[in-house]
């Protein structure tokens, strides 16, 4: 723990194309408080014991599941996006996370959008697992937006018990993340740290690098007595080696707890150059 009611985790979406384990013992070599788990094609993201038992190898506790509800985790669990959620829920349950992340529905899922809300609600009650939403933004093409996800990719627009705020998302859909946390209010369950320059890419950068009120936003956390879990999800998929990698994740840690503890936050080392060439190709 931070000090604060907060804990800054690892998602194993941040060492891609490295495996899931090799977020757990880089976070338990760079001193995080835990590790969410991106559900995707990597078996042992599905593997509640596989889990269980890196999470005690590396001592290193499974705080948060991402449910596969990315375009590139369309096959993963089968094509119903309802029993998708069910058994992300289900795997938090197993491995002792308190939380589950879920995008909203895409477009192609109108069926499931007119239910999704009462679903997230009934599932989230049933069983005492946090299902947070989380913020999205349009797809761009040079002529047009799209609003891919349903009811919209925007929160404010809708009403969750529970949210999750993706600082990088909201810096593709054009909008500032500390206006939107504020907006949000109560409703911010979880935090996914990472910067963005207003890029139609969703960038996933250190924090610190792009334009996104990054401080700003975690100094209104600790100010609100929030309690939660700082997650971050940032790109290294194009890291030049393995020092590149481990250097980005842990200034990203240290960005994080310099900000909870109302330290001055230290220079990224990674510049914007070096993240130039990172180009995710989904929404985490």
């Amino acid at each position: 723990m931070t000090g604060h009611d907060i804990n800054i985790t690892l998602s194993t979406a941040s060492v891609f194309p490295r495996r899931a384990g090799f977020a757990f013992e880089l976070a338990s070599r760079l001193g995080y408080d835990g590790v969410e788990v991106m559900v995707w094609s990597e078996s042992v993201t599905q593997d509640a014991v596989r889990l269980q038992n890196l999470s005690e190898h590396y001592n290193m506790p499974i705080t948060s599941i991402h449910s596969p509800s990315l375009v590139v985790s369309q096959s993963v669990w089968g094509v119903r996006p309802a029993r998708k959620l069910e058994r992300s829920v289900h795997l938090a349950e197993q491995v002792g996370a308190k939380t589950v992340v879920v995008h909203p529905p895409f477009a192609w899922q109108s069926k499931y959008a007119e239910t999704f809300a009462e679903h997230v609600k009934a599932l989230s009650a049933a069983t005492g697992i946090t299902i947070a939403v989380e913020n999205m933004y349009p797809w761009r093409s040079k002529r047009k937006d799209y609003v891919a996800y349903l009811p919209h990719w925007d929160l404010l627009t809708q009403h969750y018990d529970a949210v999750t705020v993706d600082l990088s998302h909201a810096g593709t859909a054009g909008q500032n993340s500390l206006e939107l946390v504020r907006k949000l209010g109560g409703t911010v369950r979880h935090i996914h740290m990472a910067d963005s320059t207003g890029s139609a890419k969703d960038e996933h950068l250190v924090p610190g690098v792009g334009d996104q009120p990054c401080l700003e936003v975690i100094e209104h956390l600790v100010n609100s007595h929030w309690h939660g879990d700082i997650a971050i999800e940032i790109g290294t998929r194009k890291a030049d080696n393995a020092a590149h990698r481990v250097a980005m994740v842990r200034e990203a840690l240290e960005f994080t707890k310099a900000a909870i503890a109302g330290a001055p936050t230290p220079v990224p080392v990674v510049s914007l150059e070096e993240h130039a060439h990172e180009r995710p190709t989904d929404a985490w």
